[in-house]
């Protein structure tokens, strides 16, 4: 709705996306939409977590189309060489994201929490959240 503000009232949204060859679009969810999903061009390896916690995978190629359900977390990964064109269409203005490794490690959960919840040590927790906190911005005064 931001880029495209025709979209204001009309609860439907939609996002161009291009997956270099090797990309992983990171386990995420969209709290207030459901996903469809259209492979323009290329290859893409998708899966989702349904309410069970069953896993549901798919191989999608130039053509198909796959629907996300709203707030079931789920994935896009380029395997393939060349670069892969997708477009989403999103059941509202304002779908939202959440991207699930971001919001787990690269916030202030305390360690020990992490620690016990992933049945991992604190080193683990502190290099996974290394990874995913962005380094400081040098401020010059």
């Amino acid at each position: 709705m931001e880029v495209f503000p025709a979209l204001n009232g009309q609860s439907v949204s939609y996002a161009m996306l291009v997956f270099p060859s090797g990309y992983v679009n990171p386990p995420h969810t969209h709290p207030r939409a459901a996903e469809l999903l259209f492979v323009q061009s290329g290859a893409l390896s998708i899966g989702f977590v349904d309410t069970a916690g069953k896993l549901y995978t798919q191989d999608l190629v130039a053509g198909d189309i796959f629907v996300f359900p709203k707030g079931l977390v789920h994935y896009q990964y380029n395997q393939g060489p060349n670069p892969a064109t997708a477009f989403s269409a999103f059941g509202s203005a304002t779908p939202g994201t959440v991207n699930v490794p971001a919001s787990v490690f690269g916030t202030s959960i305390d360690d020990a929490v992490l620690a016990k919840s992933f049945k991992t040590d604190f080193w683990t927790v502190q290099k996974l959240k290394a990874a995913l906190t962005p380094p400081p911005k040098n401020v010059s005064v």
